[in-house]
Order: C-alpha cells, then structure tokens, then sequence
C-alpha cells in the first residue's frame, strides 16, 4: 500500500485522534441509565429520545450550509462546547425537563459536527494534494470511533464508582471541551466568497444534489448504506437470541464491534477494488447477516461479525465517494444532506427488524445493493 505522502501525515493523525476524543465521553455508555435511576418513565424515556432524534433532523442540513458559509473549524469547536454545556445542565438539573433541554443542545451539536469533520478533512487533504488518501483517513477515523468504546466503557465504570452520576457527567463535559479545542489545530483552506447568504448556501446545496445526477446518486447510496449501520443496535438483542448468557453479551458485542473496526480500517484497500467489487462485498454482508438466522448458538455472532467488517468497509468507501463528487464550497452542506438521509434510512432498519428480525434487515442490505452499484461507480454519466 502506497504510503501517506507526508504533507496529509500530521492532519491523518489529527483527525483520528480527534475522532477518538469526541468519542471517549463516560456519559455515553450511561446515560440511559441516568435517566431511568432518576425516575424518568419509560414513556417519557421515549420522548426524550424522539426530541433529540427530531433536533438533529431539523438541524442537520442548516447547520452544515453554516458550517460552510461561516467557519467549518468553527462549527466542530462550537459542537463541542454545545454538547459540554448539554452535560452541564443533566449534570445540574437531573430531571425530564432538564434532560430534554440537555437533548435540544446535544442534538444542534450533533448536526454542527455531522458532515463538517468529513469536508474539514477532505479539503485539508484535497490542499496539499492528497485527497486520494480520504478513504483511508476516514477509515482510520471510523476504526478509531469504534475502538475507543472499550476505554470509555471502563472510564465510565470508574468514575461512576468514584463519584457517581455526577463526577461522570462533570468529566464528560470536561472531555467534550477537550476535543472542542483540538479542532481548533484543523486546518481550513480558505474558500471563495460567493456572496450567498446562509439561507442561499443552503438552497444552493440542496439544489446541487437535486441537479447533478452523479452526486444525488452518491448520496443516496451513502445515505441508504449509511443507514444500515442501525442494526449494531441490535447486536445485543442478537447475542440473547442466540443463547450467550447476559453476563457475557458485551464481551459478545465487542467481538463484532472489534470485526467492525477491523474492515473500516481497510476502507481504504476496499477503495481501490474494481466498482463491480463493491456491491459483491456489500451483498455478501446481507447474504451472512441473514445466515445468522440458522447458524445455531454462539457461532451465529462470529457470521455476523464478518458481515459487519464487509458492510463497514463499503460504508468508509461510499463516504468517500460522495466526497469525490461535492463541489469544495458547499461540501458540509451536502454532506449534511447525506446525514439527513442516514437518519431516515436507519428507521428503514427499525421498521424492518420489527416486521421481521435479522432477516428482514439482511433483505433490505441486499435491496441496497443496486443503488451501491449504480451511485459508487467511479465512472459515471453526470
């Protein structure tokens, strides 16, 4: 493999150890559990989860066209302080109503950083000539989000047993200040002024990936394959299934969340595969999760786990695609169109596990199959 020229070395390391940060977070893992053992419903848990899911749809678009038309940096230093201060208040007013103001906040920072750390990275390689190592980059950056689960599980077991909720939160919100300020180190090429206002930016954005059929192909395909990643909510539920004993089922998990990280990081060899190679990998993913369903015991999770590695390896090359095809000045925005359309598409994946279990989404993995084949050509009719 061709190595990372040395210009893109420094932002390669930086954006994975930023991506390892933002996600070592000891609330992540505990939050549920916050609320529940301070007395919220289960019904109000619902709500509380559906208002932090409709935040993020609402804002995920408009934050990107103002990550593009103010500062991409500044976006991914704002997301960070606003996710801090979404901790401060868990943190000082345990409560439903603090707990949902908390999720306002958490979701608009959620969407400031969706979208703009994948345009900040990719111009910041496309500057010194290296864009072709995105999907490498963004593979490492995928490997590392996953890998670091296991740190922030055991960071979070031990601040718990210290202090308690509130220590976790407290930490938590010190850590998301953290990596608010090493997104202060990204590089941001400059970018023409086109006179748009943020309103404008964000038609114009939208616009694009309405006109330009090779883009709104790419993002339907990063968008549909994206949303698959849903299912890894039900790993747990799997493992159960499958007879593994409760006590064992996170070790059972991590087994597949480790297989994940595994094929993410070899995105970038997925990358240079002939286009037809792509679809045959992702078919091949739906093929092994739907076998789980008659692979007896255990051995069922080891299936799955390959077909997690060869679903998240397309994945880091579907990103990177749609890449190649955003115009640099409205990249965020685009890329923000893309995340609304994951966050649609992973309701596809609960609808489908309801209906029909681990086969039922193993049948619409293959169903994407032919928009990966026609949206992630590297050749096509624009």
């Amino acid at each position: 493999m061709t190595p990372l020229p040395p210009a893109a070395r420094s932002l390669a390391r930086l954006a994975v150890g930023w991506t390892a940060l933002s996600e070592l977070v000891p609330l992540y893992p505990l939050y549920a559990l916050l609320f529940l053992d301070t007395g919220v419903s289960a019904a109000e848990l619902s709500l509380l989860f559906a208002a932090w899911s409709v935040t993020g749809l609402v804002t995920e678009v408009p934050a990107g066209a103002l990550a593009d038309r103010w500062s991409r940096r500044g976006a991914l230093v704002l997301g960070g302080v606003l996710e801090a201060i979404a901790f401060v208040v868990w943190t000082l007013a345990p409560g439903f109503w603090g707990f949902a103001a908390g999720f306002a906040v958490w979701g608009v920072a959620s969407a400031l950083v969706s979208g703009t750390v994948e345009a900040l990275v990719y111009d910041g390689l496309a500057e010194v000539g290296a864009e072709a190592w995105f999907a490498r980059v963004n593979g490492w950056m995928t490997s590392a989000e996953l890998l670091v689960q296991v740190p922030t599980a055991a960071a979070a077991s031990l601040l718990y047993a210290l202090g308690g909720y509130p220590l976790v939160g407290w930490a938590s919100a010190a850590i998301c200040l953290v990596w608010a300020a090493l997104a202060l180190r990204f590089p941001e090429p400059p970018r023409e002024p086109d006179g748009e206002s943020l309103l404008g930016t964000l038609r114009s954005g939208v616009a694009e990936v309405a006109r330009v059929p090779a883009l709104r192909l790419a993002v339907l395909a990063a968008a549909l394959v994206g949303g698959l990643d849903a299912v890894e909510e039900y790993f747990p539920v799997l493992a159960g299934d499958r007879g593994v004993p409760t006590a064992v089922v996170p070790a059972a998990v991590l087994g597949i969340t480790l297989a994940g990280a595994l094929g993410a990081a070899l995105g970038g060899r997925a990358d240079r595969l002939p286009d037809r190679a792509l679809p045959v990998l992702l078919l091949l993913a739906g093929v092994l999760l739907g076998a789980a369903a008659v692979v007896p015991g255990p051995g069922a999770l080891a299936v799955v786990a390959v077909a997690y590695a060869l679903y998240l390896a397309v994945l880091v090359v579907a990103e990177a695609r749609l890449q190649e095809r955003i115009d640099s000045g409205r990249r965020a925005t685009v890329t923000s169109v893309a995340g609304l359309g994951i966050e649609l598409a992973g309701l596809l994946v609960f609808a489908a596990w309801a209906l029909g279990g681990v086969v039922a989404v193993a049948v619409l993995v293959v169903a994407v199959v032919p928009v990966v084949a026609a949206g992630l050509r590297r050749t096509v009719v624009s």
